[in-house]
């Protein structure tokens, strides 16, 4: 005998062998037993999570030759026939491969014939959503008022494709996905029933990989055997489909926790190696991330999972619910951005090296094993006048090394800032010793990163030919040797003198360029609303005809002539 895959081999044959849908089965089960029969029924939901499966048992149900009840006995011929696949009277659709309305008129002919031996004829119609809109359209009529011996029976994973004509002639029933200590359950269940060697974690990734199905979950379950060579043990499970172990998972994150990027890089390197899923390893490491955003409200919402519980505790405490968002909403931008990537080991690691970059830790260790600072996170923010949020400005801690410091920052005019470059006058000073910075940032000639950079920064100090600016976290980001040394060239050409540039990161910044030139522009937008207003030819249109100044519409042309 020809072996039978374990998705047929194991399909329940009544309602109680079913896993799951309890809310369903209770429905059809009440309406079996109370004879409460409607003559159209609709089940949606994923795939493999028993659509099918129900409406035959159902359709026993209803042509038992014991009669109708929610307990076919199984044994009676129209039981083992529709078993079999081979019962007259229940004539299964596959709409998918039968769209036409000729196809459709053809069933419907026979609509009006009595069934061949059982009590009913139903018409079992899978992915119904599949069927055009002139197919609808015919079986409409006959849908609503059938003769009393037939019943339909419609499946289908789209029900927004269904129109609402055809929903509100059925009783509609939503499957849900499968749990995966459902699925976990089962599969032990039949690996026990089948006399299969296994281990509990093999079957915890195949729950996990089966996505909510139960029908994948037993078609990877028969693939795992066959890989296994007969047993199904969780190495060969995981290089089956393509994932990486937990004790990998564990070691990124915990590199990634700890700060320290040689260990996560080794640790990235090391997957690379077993050439995995990446998209799967992603979605694995999303999935952490998830259990660790649900522990953190509430230990008991993430019981479904098979983390180790320590693991969670340990993340849980040692990341912010910030924290945990920013690292899930990268790792799924970089999941997208994989795709497109020359190739994904490169992207894989990259996007490692992208979750330490915006970690918000103070420290971080670059591949020498050096320590390099990193800003602290601010306590409270505000908003920047381009509108991005950025730390409230601070007032700055005296240094207690040189309590004196060498240059003082004055902002008696909010357009401008001023520094003092204190008693050491080199070759070349600039005018009278001082340097107007939000007016020299826009004449540097600069364009992209570079112009993003200066606009965005205060001048803590200019003394010995050394420049000093300060930026928040943020724009420091921007920074690398190339747009640095395009700065200190742009501003060594137009000073005239030889510059060492120091871009450094702060949790505060002054008023920067970029808003002095925001709020200068807003104060004469305000002033040219204002002589609008005053004009004479607006007043009389505005009394005329009872109008008002659009004020967003005012904006500056600017004249090139």
């Amino acid at each position: 005998m020809s072996y039978q895959v374990l998705a047929r081999k194991w399909r329940p044959a009544n309602f109680e062998q079913m896993v799951g849908q309890e809310h369903v089965l209770q429905a059809l089960i009440n309406a079996l037993d109370s004879n409460r029969l409607h003559h159209a029924y609709l089940f949606t939901g994923t795939r493999g999570v028993g659509k099918t499966t129900i409406a035959r048992i159902f359709a026993k149900s209803l042509n038992c030759e014991q009669g109708i009840g929610s307990q076919p006995c199984g044994t009676c011929s129209s039981c083992v026939e529709i078993d079999e696949g081979r019962s007259v009277d229940l004539i299964e659709i596959d709409a998918a491969s039968r769209t036409g309305v000729d196809d459709m008129r053809e069933l419907l002919d026979n609509v009006q014939y009595a069934p061949t031996r059982g009590r009913f004829k139903i018409y079992l119609i899978d992915e119904v959503h599949m069927l055009s809109r002139h197919s609808f359209n015919a079986l409409l009529k006959t849908l609503e008022e059938p003769p009393p011996h037939i019943k339909f029976l419609l499946a289908t994973t789209d029900p927004q494709k269904v129109p609402v004509t055809v929903l509100s002639r059925c009783l509609q029933f939503n499957l849900k996905r499968m749990s995966r200590a459902q699925i976990l359950a089962q599969l032990q269940f039949l690996t026990e029933q089948e006399n299969v060697d296994t281990d509990t974690m093999a079957l915890t990734r195949l729950a996990g990989a089966a996505d909510g199905s139960m029908r994948d979950a037993l078609s990877l379950l028969d693939q795992a055997i066959g890989y296994g060579g007969g047993a199904v043990r969780q190495d060969a499970v995981e290089s089956m489909l393509g994932s990486i172990s937990r004790d990998y998972l564990a070691r990124l994150f915990n590199a990634l926790y700890e700060q320290q990027a040689p260990v996560l890089l080794a640790e990235a390197r090391a997957v690379i190696e077993h050439n995995p899923d990446y998209q799967r390893v992603c979605a694995e490491m999303i999935s952490l991330l998830q259990q660790v955003a649900l522990y953190q409200n509430d230990p008991k919402l993430a019981v479904e999972d098979e983390f180790d519980v320590e693991l969670l505790q340990k993340f849980s405490a040692g990341w912010s619910a910030e924290e945990v968002q920013l690292y899930y909403q990268i790792l799924l931008q970089g999941r997208q951005d994989l795709l497109i990537c020359p190739d994904e080991a490169s992207g894989f690691e990259m996007l490692m090296l992208r979750l330490l970059a915006f970690a918000p830790q103070t420290e971080i260790q670059d591949q020498a094993g050096e320590i390099k600072k990193k800003p602290e996170p601010p306590l409270a923010t505000a908003t920047r006048a381009d509108g991005q949020p950025c730390p409230k400005s601070q007032p700055r801690e005296a240094d207690p090394v040189n309590p004196t410091p060498p240059a003082e920052v004055h902002d008696q005019n909010p357009s401008s800032q001023v520094v003092e470059t204190g008693d050491h006058q080199q070759p070349g000073a600039i005018g009278d010793g001082t340097l107007d910075w939000s007016e020299l940032v826009y004449n540097l000639g600069l364009t992209g990163l570079a112009q993003e950079i200066v606009a965005n920064s205060v001048v803590d100090r200019y003394r010995d030919g050394t420049l000093k600016l300060r930026l928040l976290p943020e724009i420091h980001e921007l920074v690398n040797d190339l747009n640095t040394a395009e700065i200190r060239q742009a501003l060594e050409q137009k000073l005239g003198v030889s510059l060492q540039l120091d871009l450094v990161a702060t949790a505060s910044v002054e008023q920067t360029p970029l808003q002095a030139k925001i709020q200068r522009q807003q104060q004469e937008r305000l002033v040219a609303i204002d002589a609008i207003k005053d004009e004479k030819l607006v007043k009389k249109l505005q009394h005329a005809f009872a109008a008002e100044l659009d004020e967003a519409s005012v904006v500056k042309i600017e004249n090139n002539h």
